[in-house]
Protein backbone atom coordinates (compact mmCIF):
# COMPACT_ATOMS: atom_id res chain seq x y z
CA UNK A 1 0.00 0.00 0.00
CA UNK A 2 1.41 3.38 -0.92
CA UNK A 3 0.43 7.04 -0.76
CA UNK A 4 -0.04 9.27 -3.76
CA UNK A 5 3.29 9.09 -5.61
CA UNK A 6 3.97 12.80 -5.11
CA UNK A 7 3.81 12.33 -1.33
CA UNK A 8 6.12 9.30 -1.17
CA UNK A 9 9.87 9.69 -0.64
CA UNK A 10 11.69 7.72 -3.34
CA UNK A 11 14.79 5.78 -2.26
CA UNK A 12 17.21 4.12 -4.68
CA UNK A 13 19.45 1.49 -3.05
CA UNK A 14 22.63 0.69 -4.98
CA UNK A 15 24.02 -2.84 -4.91
CA UNK A 16 27.48 -3.55 -6.32
CA UNK A 17 29.32 -6.85 -6.69
CA UNK A 18 30.19 -8.38 -3.29
CA UNK A 19 27.30 -6.48 -1.69
CA UNK A 20 26.56 -7.29 1.96
CA UNK A 21 23.09 -8.82 2.06
CA UNK A 22 22.24 -7.38 5.47
CA UNK A 23 23.14 -3.87 4.32
CA UNK A 24 21.01 -4.31 1.21
CA UNK A 25 17.98 -5.52 3.13
CA UNK A 26 18.16 -2.98 5.95
CA UNK A 27 16.78 0.12 4.15
CA UNK A 28 13.98 -1.89 2.57
CA UNK A 29 12.97 -3.38 5.90
CA UNK A 30 13.31 -0.28 8.09
CA UNK A 31 12.05 2.38 5.68
CA UNK A 32 9.10 0.28 4.53
CA UNK A 33 8.13 -0.12 8.19
CA UNK A 34 7.58 3.64 8.46
CA UNK A 35 3.82 4.02 8.07
CA UNK A 36 1.19 6.68 8.66
CA UNK A 37 -2.02 6.28 10.68
CA UNK A 38 -3.64 4.55 7.69
CA UNK A 39 -0.74 2.07 7.51
CA UNK A 40 0.48 3.58 4.26
CA UNK A 41 4.21 3.80 3.57
CA UNK A 42 6.18 7.01 3.64
CA UNK A 43 8.94 5.60 1.41
CA UNK A 44 9.23 3.73 -1.87
CA UNK A 45 12.46 1.71 -1.73
CA UNK A 46 13.87 0.14 -4.89
CA UNK A 47 17.14 -1.69 -5.54
CA UNK A 48 19.31 -0.99 -8.56
CA UNK A 49 22.64 -2.07 -10.04
CA UNK A 50 24.78 -0.73 -12.89
CA UNK A 51 22.97 -1.67 -16.08
CA UNK A 52 20.36 -3.57 -14.05
CA UNK A 53 22.84 -6.45 -14.12
CA UNK A 54 22.80 -9.31 -11.59
CA UNK A 55 25.41 -8.94 -8.85
CA UNK A 56 26.97 -11.49 -6.51
CA UNK A 57 26.54 -10.96 -2.80
CA UNK A 58 29.28 -11.43 -0.22
CA UNK A 59 27.42 -14.59 0.84
CA UNK A 60 27.75 -16.06 -2.66
CA UNK A 61 24.22 -15.76 -3.95
CA UNK A 62 23.10 -13.72 -6.96
CA UNK A 63 20.84 -10.69 -6.76
CA UNK A 64 18.81 -9.86 -9.84
CA UNK A 65 17.46 -6.28 -9.69
CA UNK A 66 14.53 -4.75 -11.49
CA UNK A 67 16.25 -1.42 -12.07
CA UNK A 68 19.44 0.23 -13.27
CA UNK A 69 21.09 3.53 -12.38
CA UNK A 70 18.26 5.46 -14.03
CA UNK A 71 16.61 5.38 -10.58
CA UNK A 72 19.19 7.92 -9.42
CA UNK A 73 17.69 10.57 -11.72
CA UNK A 74 14.42 10.68 -9.75
CA UNK A 75 15.32 9.41 -6.27
CA UNK A 76 14.95 11.71 -3.29
CA UNK A 77 17.54 9.61 -1.45
CA UNK A 78 20.32 7.50 -2.94
CA UNK A 79 21.66 4.85 -0.56
CA UNK A 80 24.76 2.72 -1.17
CA UNK A 81 24.89 -0.66 0.54
CA UNK A 82 28.20 -1.96 1.89
CA UNK A 83 30.49 -4.35 0.06
CA UNK A 84 32.85 -7.03 1.31
CA UNK A 85 36.37 -8.21 0.53
CA UNK A 86 36.87 -8.72 -3.18
CA UNK A 87 35.12 -5.49 -4.14
CA UNK A 88 37.22 -3.27 -6.37
CA UNK A 89 36.62 -0.12 -4.34
CA UNK A 90 38.08 -1.66 -1.16
CA UNK A 91 41.26 -2.56 -3.03
CA UNK A 92 42.03 0.56 -5.04
CA UNK A 93 39.45 3.19 -4.07
CA UNK A 94 37.82 3.36 -7.50
CA UNK A 95 34.36 2.62 -8.90
CA UNK A 96 33.03 2.24 -12.40
CA UNK A 97 32.63 5.49 -14.31
CA UNK A 98 28.86 5.13 -14.64
CA UNK A 99 28.46 4.62 -10.88
CA UNK A 100 30.69 7.60 -10.11
CA UNK A 101 28.90 9.86 -12.59
CA UNK A 102 25.41 8.80 -11.45
CA UNK A 103 26.24 9.46 -7.81
CA UNK A 104 27.71 12.86 -8.60
CA UNK A 105 24.70 13.81 -10.70
CA UNK A 106 22.26 12.77 -7.98
CA UNK A 107 24.15 14.78 -5.37
CA UNK A 108 24.41 17.79 -7.68
CA UNK A 109 20.64 17.96 -8.20
CA UNK A 110 20.05 17.83 -4.44
CA UNK A 111 19.33 14.19 -3.65
CA UNK A 112 20.22 13.05 -0.14
CA UNK A 113 23.14 10.62 -0.31
CA UNK A 114 23.57 7.85 2.24
CA UNK A 115 25.88 4.88 2.77
CA UNK A 116 25.86 1.87 5.05
CA UNK A 117 29.14 0.40 6.31
CA UNK A 118 31.72 0.16 3.50
CA UNK A 119 29.33 1.91 1.14
CA UNK A 120 31.24 4.97 2.34
CA UNK A 121 34.15 3.80 0.16
CA UNK A 122 31.86 4.15 -2.87
CA UNK A 123 30.79 7.68 -1.91
CA UNK A 124 34.41 8.63 -1.27
CA UNK A 125 35.49 7.16 -4.61
CA UNK A 126 32.89 9.37 -6.27
CA UNK A 127 34.42 12.41 -4.55
CA UNK A 128 31.34 13.09 -2.42
CA UNK A 129 33.09 12.89 0.96
CA UNK A 130 36.15 15.09 0.39
CA UNK A 131 36.40 17.64 3.19
CA UNK A 132 33.45 16.07 4.99
CA UNK A 133 33.13 14.12 8.22
CA UNK A 134 32.14 10.49 7.62
CA UNK A 135 32.35 7.03 9.12
CA UNK A 136 32.59 3.39 8.06
CA UNK A 137 33.17 0.01 9.71
CA UNK A 138 35.99 0.34 12.25
CA UNK A 139 37.80 -2.69 10.77
CA UNK A 140 38.18 -0.81 7.47
CA UNK A 141 39.22 2.54 8.97
CA UNK A 142 42.95 2.27 8.25
CA UNK A 143 42.36 1.25 4.63
CA UNK A 144 39.81 4.04 4.21
CA UNK A 145 42.26 6.65 5.50
CA UNK A 146 44.94 5.32 3.15
CA UNK A 147 42.69 5.52 0.09
CA UNK A 148 40.84 8.73 0.96
CA UNK A 149 43.09 11.04 3.00
CA UNK A 150 40.90 14.09 2.32
CA UNK A 151 37.90 12.67 4.20
CA UNK A 152 37.53 13.47 7.90
CA UNK A 153 36.94 9.90 9.10
CA UNK A 154 35.41 9.32 12.54
CA UNK A 155 35.48 5.55 13.24
CA UNK A 156 34.09 5.91 16.78
CA UNK A 157 30.45 6.67 15.97
CA UNK A 158 27.47 4.66 14.76
CA UNK A 159 26.64 7.15 12.03
CA UNK A 160 27.46 10.65 10.83
CA UNK A 161 24.78 13.08 9.70
CA UNK A 162 26.49 15.76 7.61
CA UNK A 163 23.28 17.24 6.27
CA UNK A 164 22.80 16.04 2.71
CA UNK A 165 25.36 13.23 3.08
CA UNK A 166 25.03 10.58 5.79
CA UNK A 167 27.26 7.56 6.49
CA UNK A 168 26.96 4.69 8.95
CA UNK A 169 29.32 2.28 10.63
CA UNK A 170 29.23 -1.46 10.06
CA UNK A 171 26.25 -3.73 9.47
CA UNK A 172 23.86 -3.16 12.40
CA UNK A 173 24.62 0.57 12.43
CA UNK A 174 22.73 0.74 9.14
CA UNK A 175 19.59 0.11 11.18
CA UNK A 176 20.47 3.05 13.42
CA UNK A 177 21.03 5.31 10.42
CA UNK A 178 17.80 4.30 8.66
CA UNK A 179 15.82 4.93 11.85
CA UNK A 180 17.59 8.29 12.09
CA UNK A 181 16.38 9.11 8.57
CA UNK A 182 12.82 8.23 9.55
CA UNK A 183 13.11 10.22 12.78
CA UNK A 184 14.37 13.30 10.93
CA UNK A 185 11.81 12.98 8.13
CA UNK A 186 8.70 12.09 10.13
CA UNK A 187 9.44 12.39 13.84
CA UNK A 188 10.06 10.24 16.87
CA UNK A 189 6.67 8.50 16.98
CA UNK A 190 6.91 7.20 13.41
CA UNK A 191 10.52 6.07 13.94
CA UNK A 192 9.64 4.32 17.20
CA UNK A 193 6.72 2.57 15.56
CA UNK A 194 8.98 1.42 12.71
CA UNK A 195 11.50 0.13 15.24
CA UNK A 196 8.77 -1.81 17.08
CA UNK A 197 7.55 -3.29 13.81
CA UNK A 198 11.10 -4.47 13.05
CA UNK A 199 11.76 -5.50 16.68
CA UNK A 200 14.91 -3.37 17.01
CA UNK A 201 15.90 -0.63 19.49
CA UNK A 202 14.63 2.77 18.33
CA UNK A 203 17.90 4.42 19.39
CA UNK A 204 21.26 3.15 20.66
CA UNK A 205 23.54 5.36 22.75
CA UNK A 206 27.29 5.45 22.33
CA UNK A 207 29.33 4.72 19.26
CA UNK A 208 30.94 1.83 17.44
CA UNK A 209 34.00 2.10 19.68
CA UNK A 210 31.99 -0.03 22.10
CA UNK A 211 32.20 -2.85 19.54
CA UNK A 212 35.91 -2.59 18.75
CA UNK A 213 37.87 -5.62 19.89
CA UNK A 214 39.64 -4.92 23.18
CA UNK A 215 41.24 -7.07 25.89
CA UNK A 216 38.61 -8.69 28.11
CA UNK A 217 37.94 -6.41 31.12
CA UNK A 218 38.90 -7.52 34.59
CA UNK A 219 36.19 -9.86 35.85
CA UNK A 220 36.08 -7.83 39.05
CA UNK A 221 34.76 -4.84 37.08
CA UNK A 222 30.96 -4.93 37.12
CA UNK A 223 28.83 -3.51 34.32
CA UNK A 224 27.63 0.07 34.37
CA UNK A 225 24.26 -1.02 32.94
CA UNK A 226 22.37 -0.74 36.26
CA UNK A 227 23.67 2.81 36.73
CA UNK A 228 22.61 3.69 33.18
CA UNK A 229 19.15 2.28 33.80
CA UNK A 230 18.93 4.33 36.98
CA UNK A 231 20.04 7.45 35.12
CA UNK A 232 17.40 6.95 32.41
CA UNK A 233 14.71 6.71 35.09
CA UNK A 234 15.94 9.90 36.79
CA UNK A 235 16.96 12.18 33.92
CA UNK A 236 14.98 15.03 35.44
CA UNK A 237 17.09 14.90 38.60
CA UNK A 238 20.74 15.87 39.28
CA UNK A 239 22.99 12.97 38.22
CA UNK A 240 26.40 13.34 39.80
CA UNK A 241 29.25 11.16 38.58
CA UNK A 242 30.22 10.14 42.10
CA UNK A 243 26.65 9.10 42.94
CA UNK A 244 26.39 6.96 39.77
CA UNK A 245 29.73 5.33 40.55
CA UNK A 246 28.54 4.53 44.06
CA UNK A 247 25.31 3.09 42.63
CA UNK A 248 27.44 0.78 40.47
CA UNK A 249 29.68 -0.02 43.48
CA UNK A 250 32.78 1.28 41.72
CA UNK A 251 35.31 4.01 42.22
CA UNK A 252 34.80 7.07 40.05
CA UNK A 253 37.89 6.20 38.04
CA UNK A 254 36.82 2.59 37.41
CA UNK A 255 33.24 3.61 36.66
CA UNK A 256 34.36 6.21 34.11
CA UNK A 257 36.66 3.72 32.38
CA UNK A 258 34.07 0.94 32.27
CA UNK A 259 31.35 3.35 31.15
CA UNK A 260 33.43 4.45 28.17
CA UNK A 261 34.29 0.84 27.32
CA UNK A 262 30.60 -0.12 27.31
CA UNK A 263 29.08 2.93 25.60
CA UNK A 264 31.91 4.57 23.68
CA UNK A 265 31.41 7.94 25.40
CA UNK A 266 31.94 9.53 28.81
CA UNK A 267 29.16 9.42 31.45
CA UNK A 268 28.57 13.16 31.10
CA UNK A 269 28.23 13.04 27.33
CA UNK A 270 25.95 10.00 27.50
CA UNK A 271 23.63 11.68 30.00
CA UNK A 272 23.45 14.79 27.84
CA UNK A 273 22.57 12.66 24.80
CA UNK A 274 19.79 10.92 26.73
CA UNK A 275 18.41 14.22 27.97
CA UNK A 276 18.36 15.65 24.46
CA UNK A 277 16.49 12.57 23.23
CA UNK A 278 13.99 12.98 26.08
CA UNK A 279 13.55 16.64 25.13
CA UNK A 280 13.04 15.77 21.45
CA UNK A 281 10.36 13.27 22.36
CA UNK A 282 8.55 15.79 24.59
CA UNK A 283 8.77 18.53 21.98
CA UNK A 284 7.15 16.25 19.42
CA UNK A 285 4.49 14.62 21.56
CA UNK A 286 3.40 17.22 24.13
CA UNK A 287 2.34 20.85 24.37
CA UNK A 288 4.79 21.59 27.20
CA UNK A 289 6.62 24.89 26.96
CA UNK A 290 10.36 24.93 26.33
CA UNK A 291 11.14 25.68 29.98
CA UNK A 292 8.91 22.79 31.11
CA UNK A 293 10.52 20.44 28.59
CA UNK A 294 13.92 21.52 29.87
CA UNK A 295 12.96 20.67 33.45
CA UNK A 296 11.47 17.29 32.52
CA UNK A 297 14.58 16.42 30.51
CA UNK A 298 16.94 17.42 33.29
CA UNK A 299 18.41 20.58 31.79
CA UNK A 300 16.85 22.86 34.36
CA UNK A 301 16.43 25.91 32.16
CA UNK A 302 15.29 26.63 28.65
CA UNK A 303 18.62 28.33 27.98
CA UNK A 304 20.53 25.16 28.83
CA UNK A 305 18.22 23.09 26.62
CA UNK A 306 18.63 25.52 23.73
CA UNK A 307 22.41 25.35 24.06
CA UNK A 308 22.56 21.56 24.07
CA UNK A 309 20.02 21.07 21.27
CA UNK A 310 21.81 23.57 19.09
CA UNK A 311 25.09 21.74 19.70
CA UNK A 312 23.81 18.18 19.20
CA UNK A 313 20.82 18.56 16.85
CA UNK A 314 21.68 21.81 15.13
CA UNK A 315 18.39 23.63 15.81
CA UNK A 316 16.66 25.35 18.71
CA UNK A 317 13.84 23.58 20.60
CA UNK A 318 11.22 25.88 19.08
CA UNK A 319 12.49 25.33 15.55
CA UNK A 320 12.66 21.58 16.14
CA UNK A 321 9.06 21.48 17.36
CA UNK A 322 7.86 23.59 14.43
CA UNK A 323 9.63 21.32 11.94
CA UNK A 324 8.34 18.03 13.29
CA UNK A 325 4.84 19.23 14.02
CA UNK A 326 4.48 20.07 10.32
CA UNK A 327 6.20 16.98 8.85
CA UNK A 328 4.21 13.99 7.63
Amino acid sequence: MCKNRAMVHSVAVLALDHVVGFDLGTPTQILNAARDEDDERFYQVRVCTPGARPVRSAAQYTITPDHGLELFAEADTVLVAGVQFGAQVLADGTVEDDVRDALRAAAARGARVVSICTGAFVLAAAGLLDGRRATTHWMHADNFRRLFPHVELDPDVLFVDDGDVLTSAGVGAGVDLCLHLVRNDHGVEVANAAARRCVVPPWRPGGQSQFIVRPVPDAADASTAPARAYALAHLDEPLELRALAEYARMSVRTFTRRFREETGVSPGKWITQQRVERARHLLETTELGVDQVARHAGFGTGAALRQQMSALVGVSPSAYRTTFRTVG
